[in-house]
């Protein structure tokens, strides 16, 4: 770190890529390195050359992210070089920052021109197209960009050349009121004279039959559309537009015989059109296109595109029972398959993805209805190279059948595409399986940020589930620079929810052919603003969704009546409690008009609170005496005076004690000790749905049970977070048991093999275990509060937030604890020691390290116990539970299994009493062991 201020990254609002930007006046960040400990941001000058010259605006202040832009507006093309300088309160001042390039990649109002152009006379539903125009120019090009958009996804070429990396533009959106367009510098690609146009477009999501009950349905429309317009500034100051028009002419001959999201892509080389985007091609058996009715004038995209990220080589080659071969890559991965093959042409390479094998075979079953089959038909012109483009599968498993001559596994790539989001969060730890869990978190968010945060990759269906996203956002954005990403995503939901009147659908875009409001899903409109202004400080997008915001609330208040109870109507509830019968996924313990209210309450205080926070002052009262209205009615309706909660479920703890709803430090205490009995009654196995379960470690932890917590999140019987990884799991299951412990695939009709819900304790891992936590919008200001859990030996959780990279953590050493903690410049932490944490530490920006006792050393495994011992006691022996399992297990599985799940682990009566299923001569042989193990 430097010895004097320092500028390392400078950043615009939504920057697309690392130059266009979308809005006139994009907020700017900049982050600031300074070895000089408490160093603290004074001011900034701000330097923008662009076209006019030379611009300079002198800030005073702190603030240093999310910066008011303070220039006159950008005007579209408009291409700067942005420098910051930074002044310190001990008026040191930096050198500049490196000149960040600024380019306008919006159009002005009024100056989108393209007509929505495709094919004219389709054969067949949701046809593959080429299109190409061909334009000449008789003057040197001093710079040119392209704006395009499509119903369906697209890719340009200029003069036989891909005009940029990225991949299924333009991403999916709500049609019907909102289009994105890409902005794309083409000036190397043009040249003085002939130049060509081509697209290449597909039906994507906009052609695709979603699932709507049993039979799928075109929502959207049955062929794909493109428009675009290249804007040219000619050396001699002139301007040439060239946009798609009747002009334009198109095929569906060509290479691409099918394609689709779910089905996958068939692609016949023999058909390929040479030079079809190029100079001096014969397009004279094309025709002119169908010209479309004018769809909603694009914006420019908010968020950074879909690429191409990294490629996989084959693990290993599998020879299936049936003689057929499996290639396995190693991890559940989303993207398609690269392959180089030579061969007779005629000759088809079917590619069959999966997730999982079962019995050996590819299993497809989880798929539904989606192929998620590509294939190719060589040309015969020796080695080929082909990989899909507008399609993608969630897999790990793929079928080859076809293949000429011997299999090389090398002429076969997995290709991994997401949204090109900026990593920011890393977490390690000393349990093995607890560091390749969080690995399989990572896996799954990138998986499933593919132009929108989606349930699953794989299956029919790649929805964007707001239940989901609701639950997750807060490890999102601990992961990955996904403001933008999201809050592009949240104009979607605003704009799909006033079409039903308030009510937020359960996926956005909404393909659902009955929309009803839904707690927990439909609180994605109030919780996603409010994590990303905590967690980014962007107060922009609570302004922005505030509409939003209020609309959804006021259904939930309506839906609650005078009561200020929301109950009876459909819900999700606590969906997927691994309680529920594998084809009725919602049966879960906990009451789904508890669940609802409780939403109720959550989202009535945030949209409180934002009102305050933007000066809506009769919002902020009006709302907060809601919440409040409703969280007495809660507490009174659901909760005895024992503090026990109707249902008596740990998600019905969690959620009154992790959302505030109950204030009194006397019952708040007693339902923490009623949520960690429960808790071990059950095993310390997962016994939350979607709801609870991100919320269990936290209402543990946060009422000091941190055995309970650790005893919980280590498990690795079923059902449990590390469960899938003892079983191979390299993603986050939606179903706790979506492979069962004999192998075979979960019978429920809705299995996916990589679906991030599940996956946001990892928040929890970062906050509280590694702890490292927001304590003012921004981290601006951070608490630092480690909580080292019994089991764990060191725990660590490094994120780059938007002032620099900040880090917790601590280790066990020779008796003590380390802690250690990285504060970035400009900002200050709170420090929680662990034994001290009754009293905060204020600590300026730098490296820090403090030493303490461990609260674990020297705590001894206790005394011996024995069958005569309550289930409880054995349970919190782990060595002894474990000898106990081993015993019966290897008399009986079966038994084991049910023996297992049976038994609520109390602290009453004795185990014994419970074995009375277990022959006599297995219970002596389990209290042999039992003894034996903790004597």
């Amino acid at each position: 770190m430097p010895a004097t201020p320092q500028v390392v990254r400078v950043t615009a609002e939504h920057a697309t890529d690392r130059t266009a930007v979308a809005t006139a006046r994009p907020r700017l960040s900049w982050v600031t390195e300074c070895a000089t400990p408490g160093w603290w941001h004074a001011g900034a000058e701000l330097e923008l050359t662009g076209p006019a010259g030379t611009r300079t605006a002198v800030l005073e202040g702190e603030d240093s992210v999310l910066v008011d832009w303070p220039f006159e507006d950008l005007r579209p093309r408009e291409e700067h070089a942005l420098r910051v300088r930074v002044t310190g309160r001990d008026g040191s001042v930096s050198a500049w920052s490196e000149p960040r390039p600024v380019v306008a990649g919006f159009l002005a109002d009024g100056e989108w021109s393209a007509a929505t152009v495709g094919l004219a006379d389709p054969q067949r539903l949701a046809e593959p197209v080429l299109l190409r125009r061909a334009f000449t120019l008789d003057v040197p090009v001093a710079r040119a960009r392209l704006y395009a958009t499509a119903r369906g996804v697209y890719q340009v070429e200029v003069n036989g050349r891909e005009v940029d990396d990225e991949v299924l533009k333009p991403g999916w959106t709500a049609y019907d009121h909102r289009l994105l367009h890409e902005s794309t510098d083409v000036t190397g690609l043009l040249t003085t004279g002939e130049n060509v146009l081509g697209v290449r477009l597909a039906g994507g999501w906009f052609c695709e039959r979603f699932p709507s009950g049993e039979i799928g349905t075109r929502l959207y429309g049955d062929q794909p559309a493109v428009a675009l317009q290249l804007v040219v500034e000619l050396a001699d100051g002139s301007t040439r537009t060239v946009a798609t028009d009747g002009t334009w002419r198109a095929t569906g001959e060509g290479p691409l015989r099918r394609s689709g999201i779910y089905p996958g892509e068939t692609f016949d080389a023999r058909r390929v059109q040479h030079g079809w985007s190029s100079p001096g091609f014969d397009d004279a058996a094309w025709a002119p296109v169908r010209v479309d009715e004018p769809c909603p004038v694009p914006q420019a995209r908010m968020s950074p595109g879909a690429r191409r990220l990294r490629e996989v080589a084959v693990a290993d080659v599998v020879t299936t029972p049936s003689g057929r071969t499996v290639l396995d890559f190693g991890e559940d991965l989303v993207g398609w398959v690269r392959l180089t093959v030579s061969g007779p042409a005629g000759t088809t390479v079917t590619l069959r993805h999966a997730e999982v094998l079962e019995g050996g075979e590819l299993c497809t079953r989880p798929l539904r209805t989606a192929e998620a089959t590509d294939r190719y038909v060589l040309a015969g012109t020796g080695r080929e190279a082909w990989e899909p483009w507008s399609t993608f599968h969630g897999f790990r498993y793929v079928e080859v059948d076809g293949w000429p001559g011997e299999l090389d596994p090398a002429d076969l790539v997995a290709v991994v595409v997401s949204s090109d989001l900026r990593r920011t969060g890393w977490f390690e730890c000393s349990h093995e399986l607890l560091s390749r869990f969080h690995d399989n978190v990572v896996r799954g968010t990138v998986g499933n940020f593919l132009h929108l945060p989606t349930d699953c990759p794989q299956r029919d269906e790649r929805l964007g589930w707001t239940g989901d996203i609701q639950v997750f956002a807060p490890t999102a954005s601990a992961l990955l620079d996904c403001d933008g990403f999201l809050t592009s995503w949240l104009r979607d939901l605003a704009l799909e929810q006033a079409d039903h009147d308030g009510v937020v659908p359960y996926v956005v875009p909404s393909v659902r052919p009955q929309v009803l409001a839904a707690a927990a899903w439909g609180d994605a409109a109030t919780v996603v603003p409010a994590v990303l202004h905590e967690r980014f400080g962007d107060t922009g997008v609570l302004a922005a969704q505030y509409e939003s915001m209020r609309a959804w609330v006021d259904v939930e208040l309506a839906a609650a009546g005078e009561r200020r109870l929301w109950e009876g109507g459909f819900q999700f509830g606590d969906w997927l409690d691994p309680a529920a019968p594998p084809d009725r996924p919602g049966e879960a313990r906990t009451d789904p008009d508890v669940v609802a209210t409780a939403e109720l309450f959550r989202s009535a205080d945030l949209l409180a609170r934002t009102a305050r926070l933007l000066g809506r002052e009769e919002d902020a009262e009006r709302y907060a005496g809601a919440a409040e209205e409703v969280r007495r009615a809660w507490l009174r309706e659901y909760v005895t005076p024992a503090a026990r909660v109707v249902g008596d479920t740990q998600t019905a703890y969690a959620l009154a004690i992790r959302y505030g709803i109950v204030t009194d430090p006397a019952v708040r205490a007693a339902m923490g000790e009623r949520l960690a009995h429960l808790v071990r009654a059950a095993g310390y196995r997962v016994a939350t749905g979607f709801v609870g379960t991100p919320l269990v470690c936290d209402a543990l932890t946060g009422t000091g049970h941190d055995e309970a917590a650790a005893r919980l999140v280590l498990q690795t019987e079923c059902p449990s977070w590390l469960y899938p990884v003892t079983m191979g799991a390299t993603t986050v299951w939606e179903r706790w048991d979506s492979l069962l412990e004999d192998g075979s695939v979960n019978p429920g009709q809705m299995t996916s093999f990589n679906h991030y819900a599940f996956g946001a304790v990892a928040d929890w891992l970062h906050r509280v275990v590694a702890g490292l936590a927001p304590a003012a919008p921004g981290y601006r200001r951070i608490d630092v509060a480690p909580h080292p859990l019994p089991g764990l030996d060191s725990a660590r959780f490094v994120h780059d937030t938007p002032y620099g990279r900040a880090e917790s953590g601590w280790r066990r050493e020779d008796g003590d604890l380390v802690v250690t903690a990285v504060v970035p410049t400009g900002t200050t932490a709170r420090v929680r020691l662990p034994w001290v944490r009754e009293e905060p530490v204020d600590v300026v920006s730098g490296r820090h390290e403090w030493r303490g006792p461990d609260p674990d050393a020297g705590r001894g495994p206790g005394g011996p116990v024995t069958l005569a011992s309550s289930p409880a006691e054995v349970l919190d022996r782990p060595a002894a539970y474990d000898a106990l399992m081993t015993t019966l297990r290897a008399h009986d599985e079966h038994l084991a299994r049910a023996f297992r799940d049976q038994t609520r682990w109390v602290p009453q009566g004795r185990l014994v009493d419970l074995m009375r299923r277990v022959p006599l001569p297995v219970q002596q042989r389990a209290d042999e062991a039992v003894r034996a193990a903790t004597s």
